[in-house]
């Protein structure tokens, strides 16, 4: 197994940072170790603690901050008083149909004359495309509203204008040198836009779309609060910080999602088997790639009217097929991943800095899965490429700390089109251009990348004895969520600590076995994945943990079990 780096997150170290973290001990009534988390993600006073703890909607920012918003909601208030046809057009992945669900079932509560669009992931492809503006004008729509895409389609949406279509862009994607000539582009990420927080998925982006008209037109907020469970889920999904306005969105989306999710998210929750309260983890994993594999798989249209239908039997059966799909998306996955690592392995990419494949019989739905995949096995930047019509598309992964759109951004004359963000990035090219890109990507990538981020990271939080964990410290830690990037689920050390017992293996594969540290009581430790340990742990008396905390619930029973990350001896 691949040695992993144990990174420890900053410590308060001047007078300043310490008397906050006493602070926060005294206001609180909380221990050192839970104030000094608080302190490293940003809160420094019983205000922010409050706000932190006790998110609320009256946090949200105006929506009328973002620039061009009062050009969006005028131009959408001139159709509604004009009677035009609406298209609200948006991606095949999660973030892009909660997109649409959201904003097309909020319209079509107010307004008859609106339709969505989704390309077809395989004939037409990714973001704005031509079909698509055919479609809009063959259909007289006179205004396009995208959502999750559209920041660099400069060219078809000035094509779109000479047909006498407007555009609003709702998107959360770095724009280009160009903006498109639209009449109104919402995007946080704009370099003229001073909207306060900059990491709003695209559904968030739609979402305050939504309430800037509400308040534009004394609808009340809670009208569009409503779809707050299709933005938690796009939250969680796009893997964007949890911190924030995202913050309050999650955390009032998951709420909603937890007591009154719309009926297909309800039907999703039951084929995905969850019993008990979801958090960011379960949408991730569990609602996450059932929502995608209808994108993947057939058309992500299918998820898309399962996410607007208010029938029960009908979202039932609805759930069902993409339940199929899901399945059937995991099938390519995992025969897909094992011919992508036997490549890795037989042909000399073994000592390569990036990995860049390409197949053309591969599956274009898994080929972002499978790059995530590779990273797992071989720590470092992916790119998975397949053939998509007369063209090559790719689905780029990184790991931590490294920017692999800018790096692929280095190889932008030999692609015919990209975008993404640090962590991922989608691309089209020539099948011609795919040796040299693999080259000039290996050469962006041996460049930029630093040695020690080709070893997995994890991030820990702190050192934490045994002897400190207590049901107190894992509830009051616990209402640190909603757990996500830039407020991870805590991790902890514990030096020197000590088998009590026999290490056991449990199914070939996992771990079990029971930890003490001086003066500590003794906890039950689960490694997934990890009996590789097992023989070190016989020859070696003490060994430190890297760990999280967790709740095992047996016959009625709760106790504190510990989650293994990591051993080092």
């Amino acid at each position: 197994m691949t040695e992993k780096r144990w990174l420890y997150k900053p410590l308060p170290q001047s007078p300043d940072d310490l008397a906050c973290v006493d602070s926060l001990c005294l206001s609180l009534n909380i221990e050192a170790s839970l104030a000094t988390m608080l302190w490293q993600r940003g809160v420094t006073c019983f205000d922010e603690a409050h706000s932190f703890f006790r998110p609320s909607l009256d946090g949200l920012h105006d929506p009328f901050l973002m620039r061009d918003m009062d050009r969006a909601v005028a131009r959408l208030e001139e159709a509604f008083g004009s009677g035009e046809r609406i298209l609200v057009y948006g991606d095949y992945d999660v973030d892009g149909t909660t997109s649409v669900a959201l904003f097309y079932g909020f319209l079509k509560t107010l307004y008859d004359e609106v339709e969505f669009y989704i390309p077809d992931r395989y004939k037409e492809g990714y973001g704005v495309q031509p079909a698509g503006i055919e479609y809009a004008r063959a259909n007289r729509f006179s205004l396009i509203i995208t959502l999750d895409c559209g920041i660099k389609s400069v060219e078809l949406i000035a094509l779109a204008q000479e047909y006498g279509i407007d555009f609003i862009i709702c998107d959360h994607h770095r724009p280009g040198s160009d903006l498109p000539p639209a009449v109104a582009v919402l995007d946080p990420k704009r370099a003229d836009c001073e909207y306060p927080y900059k990491e709003l998925t695209g559904c968030g982006v739609g979402f305050k779309l939504l309430q800037a008209f509400c308040q534009n037109n004394n609808i009340p907020a809670t009208r569009a609060f409503e779809y707050l469970d299709l933005v938690a889920v796009s939250i969680a999904a796009d893997i964007v910080p949890i911190t924030g306005e995202n913050r309050i969105l999650a955390f009032y989306g998951l709420k909603r999602l937890n007591e009154s999710p719309r009926q297909g998210l309800k039907a999703l929750i039951k084929v995905a088997g969850f019993q008990k309260n979801l958090d960011i983890s379960n949408v991730v994993f569990g609602l996450g790639p059932r929502i995608n594999a209808a994108g993947r798989v057939k058309h992500a249209n299918a998820s898309v009217e399962l996410l607007l239908c208010e029938d029960e039997e009908k979202a039932d059966g609805f759930a069902q097929v993409i339940n199929v799909h899901n399945t059937d998306r995991r099938d390519f996955d995992v025969r897909i991943t094992q011919e992508a690592l036997t490549m890795i392995e037989s042909d000399g990419y073994m000592n390569s800095k990036s990995t860049v494949l390409y197949k053309n019989d591969w599956h274009k739905g898994v080929i972002g899965i499978v790059a995530s995949r590779c990273i797992e096995k071989y720590y470092r930047p992916t790119i998975i490429l397949t053939a998509s019509q007369d063209k090559v598309a790719g689905s780029a992964r990184s790991v931590a700390g490294f920017d692999v759109y800018e790096a692929i951004e280095e190889c932008a004359d030999l692609l015919e089109q990209f975008g993404g963000h640090m962590y991922a990035a989608g691309l089209t090219l020539k099948v011609e251009n795919v040796p040299a890109f693999r080259q000039r990507f290996e050469e962006a990538v041996t460049r930029r990348l630093k040695p020690d981020q080709l070893l997995p990271l994890i991030d820990v939080d702190l050192r934490l004895p045994l002897g400190q964990i207590s049901e107190k410290f894992y509830r009051i830690m616990n209402q640190m969520e909603p757990f996500g990037p830039q407020n991870m689920s805590p991790v902890f050390v514990a030096k020197r600590v000590r088998l009590r017992g026999l290490p056991r293996i449990m199914k070939e594969k996992h771990l079990r076995i029971d930890v003490v540290q001086e003066g500590s009581p003794v906890f039950a430790v689960i490694g997934f994945g990890m009996a590789h340990f097992y023989e070190s742990l016989l020859t070696h008396p003490t060994f430190d943990i890297c760990y999280q905390l967790s709740i095992n619930e047996y016959k009625g029973q709760r106790t504190l079990q510990l989650m293994l990350r990591d051993i080092k001896f």
